[in-house]
């Protein structure tokens, strides 16, 4: 059974391999489009007092806590359970999270994007357009792509492609991603920042699920070849 760090270093080369590259650059170009076109400032003025902010704002505590929690929750449930698919879950589940943390945070040392306003009123100045282009200029908690979003639907991609079979967890999955990228679009990032970290999220999780499900179905090759000697 592959664990946590099965082909980690081969799955992060992956996400930058052949097509993957090509949503990369996807991601630059809608976030260009988006800036240029001043449709992230505008996005921001519309929903900055917006009625659902309330309940779209724990969105930030969840998409930074749900990344730790349900890992370690799974493993633990796999471990007392002695579930194998569990903690083959729970391995995927953590390097994608791993992955999308490491892409996302990569990307914000070297664009240094600055954040929304907190507050937004009659004299705020449209900051949609700034970037602080460089190495660590902008730290790698603030800018671009959203690591919130990145990872929340790294996470949920690897679900849905592990569990094709569970309606539940794949919609559930997907509905979470959606919830975190939408709350942190509206509060601490940009759309466009969401955006772009949905897509490399994507990937992320696309080319995590695939690593460990050909890993599955070599071994049970394996497995039946052995059997039938």
């Amino acid at each position: 059974m592959p664990g946590f760090f099965y082909n980690l270093s081969g799955n992060v080369i992956r996400c930058f391999r052949g097509h993957n590259l090509l949503w990369h650059f996807a991601a630059i170009v809608v976030t260009y489009i988006s800036v240029t076109s001043r449709f992230d400032w505008l996005y921001f003025e519309s929903f900055s007092r917006s009625a659902w902010l309330p309940f779209l704002f724990p969105a930030v505590r969840l998409g930074s806590r749900m990344p730790i929690i349900a890992p370690l929750t799974l493993y633990f449930a796999g471990v007392l359970s002695k579930d194998g698919k569990i903690m083959r879950t729970s391995y995927a589940l953590g390097q994608a999270v791993l992955i999308g943390l490491l892409i996302s945070s990569s990307y914000k040392a070297f664009t240094g994007r600055v954040h929304p306003p907190r507050i937004f009123g009659p004299n705020t100045i449209d900051v949609s357009r700034e970037f602080h282009f460089g190495f660590l200029r902008g730290g790698i908690f603030w800018g671009r792509p959203s690591s919130h979003t990145t990872i929340a639907f790294a996470m949920a991609v690897t679900l849905f492609m592990l569990f094709r079979e569970r309606r539940i967890i794949k919609y559930l999955s997907l509905c979470y991603a959606l919830y975190i990228g939408l709350g942190v679009s509206i509060s601490i990032h940009w759309f466009s920042d969401c955006l772009a970290g949905a897509i490399i999220g994507t990937v992320v999780g696309v080319v995590v699920s695939k690593s460990f499900l050909e890993c599955d179905s070599e071994a049970t090759l394996i497995s039946q070849r052995n059997l039938q000697c």
